[in-house]
């Protein structure tokens, strides 16, 4: 009885269906019937320890077993209620995501591998680049120095030209201002001859008139009518030569005028020349002085004194032109002569 007790005890506390209960109370029975006779009857505390240990064994089956089912049942009720809930739906898709995390990470890596190595292709592409560009400016700075020296040279040689060129004309604006007042000298002497002549041929026609006009006044009283025909000759005879003297006058004024053009224009030529002359000498010597009033000295207005200063000039400025050709020439050959140490060095670098 006690041990029904128990178990009934057991299955109110417990819960426990009444198949399992009836197994436990048949295992309960079983054991704890008595067995065969002994020849000898046990001492209570031996059938209280049996007891006591048939009891724990059989606490423990029964709380294994209790266990069991109820993990089993709690398990039955969690997954329904994971179903219900949707929790496997959920594992699934953080399943899903966990495998496209994965994905991505690979991709993500290899992206970062591609990106790595391009780089790393972009570096020396740009590296190489500056060695490119490094390489054309050295180049193109070799070049340069190249250009600049045969530009010095070129230049040297079109200033040497165009001061050689200068030098022709002045020596032939000099030589027609040697020549231009002689022949205006000639010129102003004939016709100063021609004017004098003309002077004379007029002072003595003036003086025939006065004798004609003398002796007409004394013969007219004499005979009117016979000495008609030798006046109207005298008379044709002095207008053809008054009409030939007013022609050669003409002539005369026309060439004085003309003259006097040519004088003007050869004055302003001088007073150029004289320019020329002054800046020159200013040129040569710098330590001159000039007049205040920026004149010419009369003594340039003279002819010898003219012409020896041109010559003087002349010779002076064929000196300086030669002397700037010379030390230019010696500046570029020296420069050359510098430069081409470095080009040399230049181009064994490159």
């Amino acid at each position: 009885m006690t041990g029904r007790s128990r178990v009934l005890a057991m299955q109110h506390v417990g819960g426990v269906s009444p198949v399992l209960v009836r197994r436990d109370l048949f295992l309960a029975r079983t054991l704890c019937s008595h067995g065969p006779s002994q020849p000898r009857e046990k001492r209570p505390e031996e059938v209280a320890l049996g007891l006591y240990h048939r009891l724990t064994a059989l606490g423990a089956a029964l709380g294994h077993s209790i266990r069991q089912r109820a993990s089993s049942t709690a398990k039955t009720w969690w997954d329904r209620y994971e179903e219900f809930v949707g929790l496997n739906e959920v594992r699934e898709a953080q399943g899903n995501v966990t495998e496209e995390e994965k994905r991505l990470r690979m991709t993500y890596l290899r992206a970062e591998d591609s990106e790595r190595e391009k780089f790393s292709l972009f570096s020396a592409a740009v590296r190489e680049s500056h060695e490119k560009e490094r390489t054309r400016a050295e180049r193109t700075k070799n070049w340069s120095l190249i250009g600049s020296v045969l530009g010095a040279l070129i230049g040297v040689a079109g200033s040497t030209y165009v001061n050689r060129v200068r030098l022709q004309e002045l020596k032939a604006l000099l030589l027609e201002a040697q020549k231009g007042p002689v022949s205006l000298q000639e010129a102003i002497r004939e016709q100063a001859s021609s004017y004098s002549l003309q002077q004379r041929d007029l002072r003595d026609l003036v003086a025939d008139l006065k004798g004609l006009v003398q002796a007409g006044t004394a013969q007219s009283s004499l005979s009117q009518a016979g000495s008609s025909p030798t006046r109207d000759r005298d008379t044709d005879v002095l207008s053809a030569a008054l009409r030939e003297q007013l022609s050669h006058s003409r002539q005369v004024r026309s060439r004085l005028e003309g003259l006097r053009e040519q004088l003007d224009g050869l004055e302003k030529t001088m007073s150029q020349v004289a320019g020329v002359v002054q800046l020159a000498k200013a040129a040569a010597h710098p330590g001159l002085v000039e007049s205040a009033d920026g004149a010419l000295p009369v003594s340039l207005l003279e002819q010898g004194s003219v012409i020896m200063a041109l010559s003087d000039t002349e010779q002076r400025l064929e000196a300086q032109v030669n002397r700037n050709t010379v030390c230019g020439t010696l500046v570029t050959c020296a420069t050359f002569v510098a430069i081409l140490p470095v080009l040399y060095m230049l181009f064994r670098a490159s």
